[in-house]
């Protein structure tokens, strides 16, 4: 465990910034393990491959990851002079969001719930 106040603690963690560029997708309507699939497909794979699969991958998590990964290439040119031919995803993963809670009826006066799920998804690209 660390030693000292939350604080300090919490400074010497942020100190140590990732200075890849990245994308971050936050409340997106897709359920984490629906995002996953894509994600695994196009993981570690150079930029130009991953674009080429999302666009020819039919499930609709694609359209939104694509977009995703265009901003963080966007990123990569303007904020860190990099350039978009040796670029790589190092990195992509979707954690839990918040979700929307809905009722179903149902027979004899009963009610379902229905879960709508949101994820966050992250996309971070790497130089070779």
């Amino acid at each position: 465990m660390a030693k000292g106040h939350r604080a300090q603690i919490k400074r010497e963690r942020n100190a140590q910034n990732d200075k890849r560029p990245s994308a971050k997708l936050s409340y997106a309507r897709i359920p984490v393990q629906k995002a996953c699939f894509v994600l695994d497909a196009i993981r570690g794979k150079d930029v130009q491959t991953a674009l080429g699969i999302l666009s020819y991958n039919p499930r609709y998590a694609s359209s939104v990851i694509k977009k995703l990964l265009e901003s963080a290439i966007a990123n990569a040119e303007n904020n860190n002079n990099m350039q978009a031919d040796k670029l790589y995803v190092a990195e992509c993963y979707a954690g839990d969001g918040p979700i929307m809670k809905r009722i179903h009826p149902r027979a004899q006066g009963r009610a379902y719930r229905i879960f709508k799920r949101m994820s966050h998804i992250t996309v971070v690209l790497d130089e070779r």
